[in-house]
């Protein structure tokens, strides 16, 4: 495969510091914060995918629109999400009455997309609109978001702060991200070119070999890049460990025994953004 040595150069260069000790610290992670407030980035991620597959980044309901400052076009058609259908369940627990809710099922909820829309209150649309907008050009700048972007993968971003996770791949759908750093880019853009190899373990939960895959991968990608700060060494040091010690194995020996794996998994993005654009990706020597 394309680029398969130069990703296993780097591969053993970056154990060879892991073995040394000599690791940097881990850089803090600068957390997205979201002020746009879109209703469809608090909606499930089935809905989100619909609203994906609607073509749009963008949906709302006719009320939510009037809010924002844009009117839904006249003779536009809705596409629906699913909404859950609740019943309260009467029960005695310990002598005392305590009603739960139960989901009944769904019923479909008409949205709009944003194309669908136009503009009534000019002021309050660009207030609303000024934070997506800075969300898009962090986007735009992540490197080889065209690979992703071939892939069919919807990338986009979350409020990091309080999430239990920096950033997730959803399988084959989508790449989100909630820190504003390259580390954790490349480690979802590598579960992602893992997936597509057909080496992704498909199990409930965060897997190991999953993890270090990803996490070594991401830092031997930017390596290639030439960005040795954002591949945060000590990061992935610290992320591989602490996956291993959980499972009780030694970090070094499981990231020599996923080396090739993580190698087939950077050259896959790299001969991939290759094809795309030859002239624009620049590799380090």
């Amino acid at each position: 495969m394309k680029f398969y040595g130069k990703s296993e150069d780097a591969s053993r260069k970056i154990v060879s510091l892991f073995e040394s000790g000599a690791v940097p610290t881990a850089l803090a992670p600068v957390f997205v914060h979201r002020h746009d407030d879109l209703p469809c980035r608090r909606w499930s991620w089935s809905n989100q995918l619909l609203t994906v597959l609607a073509g749009t980044e963008d949906a709302r309901g006719f009320r939510q629109w009037e809010h924002s400052g844009r009117r839904v076009s006249k003779g536009a058609k809705a596409f629906y999400i699913l909404g859950p259908v609740t019943k309260k369940i009467p029960r005695t627990e310990d002598g005392e009455r305590r009603d739960s809710v139960a989901v009944v099922g769904f019923k479909g909820i008409p949205v709009f997309r944003l194309a669908d829309t136009e503009v009534a209150d000019a002021e309050k649309w660009a207030l609303a609109n000024s934070a997506s907008a800075a969300e898009k050009r962090f986007v735009e700048a992540l490197p080889l978001v065209e690979v992703a972007r071939a892939w069919d993968l919807h990338v986009d971003t979350f409020s990091g702060a309080g999430a239990n996770y920096l950033g997730y791949y959803q399988h084959g759908q989508a790449i989100a991200l909630g820190v504003r750093n390259a580390s954790t880019w490349a480690h979802e853009l590598c579960h992602a070119a893992d997936d597509r190899n057909g080496s992704l373990t498909k199990r409930p939960g965060q897997q190991l070999d999953n993890e270090v895959v990803a996490e070594l991968g991401g830092a031997v990608l930017l390596t290639i890049l030439g960005d040795t700060d954002g591949a945060d060494y000590g990061g992935c040091w610290d992320y591989i460990q602490r996956y291993a010690n959980k499972h009780n194995v030694q970090p070094i020996s499981v990231c020599e025994k996923l080396l090739k794996r993580t190698c087939e998994a950077v050259a896959l993005i790299l001969t991939a953004a290759d094809a795309l654009a030859p002239a624009e990706i620049e590799v380090a020597a």
